[in-house]
């Protein structure tokens, strides 16, 4: 017994030793707001699209209605720069889940699908469709594009819409881009009669590019009126939270109105409140 004690307590300390190694060591892993403050910046996925978060050829800089706005937030808090990776936008939110981005501002309209892979914050703006045609084209509405070729861009709530109206027979077939500036020149390139597409991008992609000899259908009324939202991961708690405190504090300040009439929108894009 006298033998048998001593080697019993020998084996229950190299045990609890065991224990503190693989426990006391291990320190909880940073959450992802605490990861980009420590390295000083803050990687956002965007498809890339004017005028909502692109690079400007001319300075190289991030720059649109989302980049201003995470840009700021970012900067306030506490984090120097932010980094615009370029990703399709149907793969926005799987390069977010893949934890190859930290957040996703790219004018993505909040919907349950997308909800169901990823959390949104609060409402930064609001904004529709619009059905965009040569100058030169009779269309003059959602009825004359019977027997017509429209365009939509791939992963989009616009594409969708065209894809409806498809199967109602009031488009004889939808024409499939990867980005808005395919889209907008194929119609003026003649190989698509239509497309539907967002209002802000098609207002200024036609004021900035005077080769595009294009219109906006007038009157129109928008199928969709969608809230546009920043996209996290569902675990990131701690980033949600601090977007949406400052994102609050810059509604009330007037910083959102004045970027959203910057870039050619106005007071019914604004939301004040969180949704």
């Amino acid at each position: 017994m006298k033998k048998i004690l001593p080697a019993l307590l020998t084996i229950l300390l190299a045990f609890s030793i065991l224990i503190g190694c693989s426990t006391g060591g291990t320190e909880k892993a940073a959450n992802t707001l605490e990861q980009a403050k420590k390295k000083g910046v803050l990687v956002v996925a965007s498809s890339n699209d004017t005028p909502f978060a692109y690079i400007d050829k001319d300075t190289k800089k991030f720059t649109g209605i989302d980049a201003e706005i995470i840009t700021e937030i970012a900067k306030r808090l506490g984090i120097k720069r932010v980094e615009m990776k370029e990703v399709k936008f149907e793969n926005l939110l799987v390069e977010l889940n893949n934890k190859n981005v930290d957040i996703v501002a790219d004018a993505m309209y909040v919907k349950p699908e997308r909800e169901r892979i990823a959390q949104f914050t609060d409402i930064w703006y609001k904004e529709g469709d619009a059905l965009i045609v040569r100058k030169d084209s009779p269309i003059k509405g959602i009825e004359d594009l019977k027997g017509k070729v429209v365009g939509g861009q791939k992963g989009t709530t616009f594409l969708e819409y065209a894809q409806k109206l498809q199967k109602e027979g009031k488009v004889k077939d939808v024409k499939i881009y990867n980005s808005q500036a395919e889209l907008l020149l194929s119609v003026n390139t003649n190989k698509i009669d239509a497309c539907i597409t967002d209002s802000a991008t098609s207002v200024y992609s036609i004021r900035k590019d005077p080769s595009l000899t294009l219109k906006l259908v007038s009157p129109y009324t928008p199928y969709f009126s969608g809230n546009i939202a920043a996209a996290v991961r569902k675990d990131d708690k701690e980033l949600l939270n601090a977007v949406n405190d400052e994102l609050a504090k810059l509604k009330k300040e007037g910083f959102i109105l004045k970027v959203l009439k910057k870039y050619g929108l106005n007071e019914q894009n604004f939301v004040a409140g969180k949704k």
